[in-house]
């Protein structure tokens, strides 16, 4: 089995291209949607945030307020190091399972590893490569505030809580340009796709 590190910043398009890979037939493990799933209301990571944030972090359905906390965690680090300690080992946890189990029903796929964070928690170390997509960072800027409807500063502010795309760049071993159109993003793909099953044939002659 081969696994990428896909890896990028908020709103610089990571999830586009983690569906142009599926496309191509990779398999793919999202640290986002596992992230959301360990947090359901019942589970441990979920009772540890409403016991540090009490009742009102909940939504009336029982589920985390991911807007109010998004808010708390982008505008204190102490807080964000906080829950990264209580969701992190669980997210790490079940993705390793996860691999496993793909790794005895498929052992020669492409494994994609969806990661936000794979930098910053030193994942890019479990990986046989590391992609990143890339935009500047005054593309990611605006078009974060357009997703999600924040100022300039609430934006700023979120970019800030990450490690920037131009810090990234040192740790990639290919890079997505995805700052123009999407038909330009999947070229990208379709060239790193077709260079990476070359490789892989090679290494199997």
């Amino acid at each position: 089995m081969f696994i990428i590190g896909l890896t990028g910043g908020i709103a610089s398009g990571k999830s586009t291209v983690s569906r142009m890979l599926e496309e191509k037939g990779a398999l793919l493990l999202d640290a986002d949607r596992i992230a959301r799933e360990v947090v359901l209301p019942g589970k441990e990571a979920w009772r540890e945030i409403r016991d540090w944030l009490g009742p009102a972090i909940t939504c009336p359905d029982g589920t985390i307020d991911r807007d109010r906390l998004g808010k708390l965690v982008f505008t204190d680090p102490a807080a964000r190091q906080r829950l990264n300690e209580i969701v992190h080992p669980r997210v790490f946890e079940e993705l390793m399972s996860r691999t496993e189990e793909i790794r005895r029903q498929h052992p020669d796929a492409v494994l994609v590893y969806d990661v936000p964070l794979l930098i910053e928690a030193k994942m890019d170390r479990l990986v046989d490569l590391v992609v990143l997509v890339y935009v500047p960072a005054e593309i990611q800027l605006l078009r974060l505030q357009n997703r999600d409807n924040l100022s300039p500063a609430e934006a700023l502010s979120r970019l800030r809580a990450q490690i920037s795309l131009e810090e990234k760049r040192a740790y990639a071993d290919v890079i997505i340009d995805n700052s123009g159109s999407r038909s330009e993003t999947l070229r990208q793909v379709d060239c790193f796709w077709r260079e990476l099953q070359d490789r892989l044939q090679t290494a199997t002659e």
